[in-house]
């Protein structure tokens, strides 16, 4: 199964919004940003370079895998439905990562009301990706 990799960009003013508040990093190799079942606790945004988004039921191999690129956005349905993430990311060596931790997300959603309805569209464009890929199984 293939998710469409642009499922997971953001407009720029999100992006914008999220990196006033986020903590840059470098990954000098492949990091794991997060796992499939670990709590959520915040956003990812790749802000150059790529990660790579799997997900594993429970089987010896991956049941996909897919490459994002600069612009998006990941966590988003763990930390919006706060929910365990359900893939599991790891940015690739040379990518530069923000993170923006749950609590500094919380209070921006709420003092940018209007900001959420561009994490929505994120949302909805991976949902989007998803049941695509699943009519082509």
């Amino acid at each position: 199964m293939q998710l469409d990799p642009s499922a997971f960009l953001a407009d720029p003013e999100l992006i914008d919004a999220l990196e006033k508040r986020a903590t840059p990093f470098l990954c000098d190799e492949d990091r794991v940003l997060f796992r499939q079942g670990d709590l959520p606790t915040g956003l990812f945004v790749i802000r150059k370079g790529e990660a790579t988004l799997s997900m594993n039921p429970g089987v010896s191999e991956n049941a996909f895998s897919c490459k994002t690129i600069a612009g998006s956005v990941l966590g988003v349905p763990g930390l919006i439905g706060n929910q365990p993430y359900s893939l599991t990311a790891v940015a690739l060596r040379g990518a530069e990562v923000s993170f923006i931790a749950r609590e500094d997300f919380n209070v921006l959603m709420q003092s940018d009301q209007p900001l959420m309805l561009l994490v929505l569209q994120v949302l909805a464009a991976e949902v989007r990706s998803a049941r695509l890929a699943l009519t082509q199984l």
